[in-house]
Parts: structure tokens; C-alpha cells; sequence
């Protein structure tokens, strides 16, 4: 990471790409909940069962994370009981061919 000083004397760290998307995906978690939604949505207790070493709250910090970030659309139905679903916004779709690179490396690394 280096640092610049702008205009203003003040101290603006500049990011390699790479430390961020680190800084968005990091953690397990995340790239496994965008591995099972990038090719069709999910519910949260289809999410849980799929990802049943992660706790609730861990569960629903990264989606709403990933939803900050712009890469997980959450939908909320207004019925009784309430229905939410969670899918890939387009811009999510965009990690899809790296995560799928990141799938076919670890099945290699597995044979190895």
C-alpha cells in the first residue's frame, strides 16, 4: 500500500486491487455464498442448510455485507410468513467466471 498527500496535507492511502477485493470477498464465507447463488436464488434456511458450519448472525452479517457491496440483491415478499430470497445483482454476476476458476483450482489442488 502506498500513500499520497493531497492538497490538503492529508494522508490518502491508495489500495492495490487486489487487498480490495480482498478487503469485499474475504473470509470463506462470502465466496461460498456467492458460489451457491450464482445460478439461481436462494432463501435464507436453503443458504443455512448449504453452509451449516456458519452460524445465523455470521450468516446474515456477510449477506448483508455483500449486500452493501452491491453483489447480493436481497428481495423481501410481503406475505404472512414473510419470504426473503437472496440472488446475484449483475454486478455479482461479474465474480462468477472468477469464482468458478477459484472451484476448478481447488478440485486440481485436490487431486494433487
Amino acid at each position: 500500500m502506498t500513500k499520497k498527500i493531497n492538497q490538503d496535507n492529508i494522508n490518502t492511502e491508495f489500495k492495490c486491487p487486489v487487498e480490495t477485493a480482498l478487503d469485499v470477498l474475504a473470509g470463506k464465507w462470502k465466496i461460498l455464498i456467492i458460489w451457491y447463488l450464482k445460478d439461481e436464488k436462494k432463501r435464507f434456511n436453503e443458504l443455512q442448510k448449504l453452509l451449516p458450519k456458519a452460524t445465523q448472525k455470521m450468516l446474515i452479517q456477510k449477506l448483508r455485507e455483500l449486500e452493501t457491496d452491491g453483489i447480493v440483491h436481497r428481495e423481501v415478499y410481503p406475505v404472512v410468513p414473510p419470504k426473503v430470497e437472496y440472488s446475484l445483482t449483475e454486478y455479482g454476476k461479474s465474480l462468477k467466471p472468477i469464482i468458478k476458476q477459484l472451484y476448478l483450482w481447488g478440485d486440481s489442488h485436490k487431486k494433487r
